[in-house]
Formats: C-alpha cells, structure tokens, sequence
C-alpha cells in the first residue's frame, strides 16, 4: 500500500485498528459477564476490510 494515503483512508483504518481488540476485563466485571467477547473482532489474515 501507498504510503501517502488520504485522510479518510487513514482515519478508518485507525478506527478498525482501535476497535479490533479484546473486551476488558472492568467492562466484563461490571456486566455481570453479559459482555464477554467483541463480536466486531478482527484477524488480519482471516478477514480483509473494505476500505
């Protein structure tokens, strides 16, 4: 990839980045384990994004 990318682009690449990671384990306590996983989560090789 380029490295000089629009701003868009990189913003949501960003975005994707921040949110592709594990529930914490406070958010998990304070849900009485409601939440116990991130369905949004991510693997690189696995799934591409389409941005």
């Amino acid at each position: 990839m380029a490295h000089n990318k629009p701003l868009a682009r990189k913003l949501r690449l960003a975005h994707a980045l921040k949110r592709n990671r594990a529930v914490p384990a406070w958010v998990i306590l304070r849900t009485m384990r409601r939440v116990t996983y991130n369905p949004v989560r991510r693997h690189w090789r696995r799934q591409k994004l389409k941005v």
